[in-house]
């Protein structure tokens, strides 16, 4: 789905439609197949999607990601310390010990 500007997503809302004129999954799905046959084709589940973002969150943006975490330079430092007075400490207790140091 990573393909899919923003516009696209706009046009399968589109093609969607609303209503009693609203298409199913399966006819959208053959309809961007001849509109966009230069590009993969989409599946149930990627409409699915593109719909149920537009109905919880009004827009169809692509949304950053909640795994990314954001590290600070302290942090960074203190991994590094941490892991140069230990370089055999597993990950998980480098990330737990930078933690516990802020």
């Amino acid at each position: 789905m990573s393909y899919l500007t923003e516009s696209l997503k706009i046009e399968i809302l589109m093609m969607i439609g609303y209503g009693h004129r609203a298409r199913t999954q399966c006819e959208v799905v053959r309809l961007f197949r001849e509109t966009h046959p230069d590009l993969p084709p989409l599946n149930q589940g990627t409409i699915s999607k593109i719909e149920a973002q537009y109905r919880e969150m009004g827009h169809v943006r692509k949304v950053p990601s909640k795994r990314q975490a954001v590290v600070d330079d302290d942090t960074k430092l203190n991994l590094l310390l941490a892991l140069e007075e230990n370089p055999i400490t597993p990950a998980r207790q480098l990330a737990r010990v930078s933690v516990n140091l802020r």
